[in-house]
């Protein structure tokens, strides 16, 4: 594992957007999964400068999100669908027909993540993950639990998550109870994976994570066996790490 930890957000989404613009420069055909949430906005403003400064070229990238919410229609301006068009589909130039979403408004959860895998498994898998952190240390919408689940799968939405992501909302009150999101087995399939946070509200999530006991209770901790992972985080995010952690590779950017 390898932990940067930057002195603000916008360095974050800088160091974040910098490796998937190599991943995108040197394999044209890469699969990238991504992640929704204020969290990864910088990153995607940055590859959208990049993009139309120097022409880094998404014609051939495919993109695979992690959720959506259920029961929310693709052009609700809460909808995942809607976020990632606003801030980034739609100022790039990736072919529609290469954007993959889970599908919130499926009458079948259960055969819907099927053929969410099953595309997945057509592309070739993940090349590239981008990941945020909830306060409660889960990576998609893996809310913690006793066990990991495994695939893309149909998620009761914890009270903390409904509560950070109320922000969004006209209340708490609006924020749909359940979501589909890829699971654990899914984003550890990817070859590469990038962790991002910031915000002192994150330290504890970002804690377990990192140097904390691998386990269910705290999804994200399970990126601790990944084979190549990298955690970039700005300094609040990392304010409960210790200056030393066994078998992480640490670097400050100011």
């Amino acid at each position: 594992m390898r932990l940067i930890v930057t002195d603000s957000y916008e360095k974050m989404g800088m160091e974040a957007a910098n490796i998937v613009a190599g991943q995108v420069y040197l394999k044209p055909n890469s699969v990238l999964g991504l992640a929704t949430g204020s969290t990864p906005v910088s990153m995607y403003q940055r590859l959208v400068a990049v993009h139309q400064s120097v022409g880094l070229d998404f014609s051939e990238v495919t993109t695979f999100n992690l959720d959506e919410y259920i029961g929310m229609s693709p052009d609700n301006p809460q909808s995942y669908h809607y976020f990632m068009q606003e801030n980034f589909f739609r100022h790039i130039n990736i072919r529609p027909e290469n954007v993959f979403l889970p599908n919130g408004m499926a009458e079948d959860m259960v055969a819907e993540g099927e053929r969410y895998e099953q595309l997945i498994e057509s592309r070739g898998g993940i090349d590239l993950q981008v990941l945020g952190i909830g306060q409660n240390a889960h990576i998609g919408f893996n809310e913690p639990d006793l066990k990991f689940a495994a695939t893309t799968h149909k998620v009761e939405l914890d009270e903390e998550t409904i509560q950070a992501n109320s922000r969004f909302f006209k209340s708490a009150a609006e924020v749909p109870r359940y979501a589909i999101s890829m699971g654990i087995k899914t984003i550890m399939m990817a070859e590469h994976v990038i962790l991002l946070a910031n915000g002192r509200n994150k330290a504890e999530a970002v804690r377990k994570a990192v140097c904390g006991d691998v386990t269910p209770e705290a999804p994200a901790s399970i990126l601790q066996l990944h084979r190549d992972v990298v955690v970039i985080v700005e300094r609040e995010a990392a304010a409960l790490l210790p200056p030393i952690i066994r078998g992480v590779n640490i670097t400050y950017k100011e």
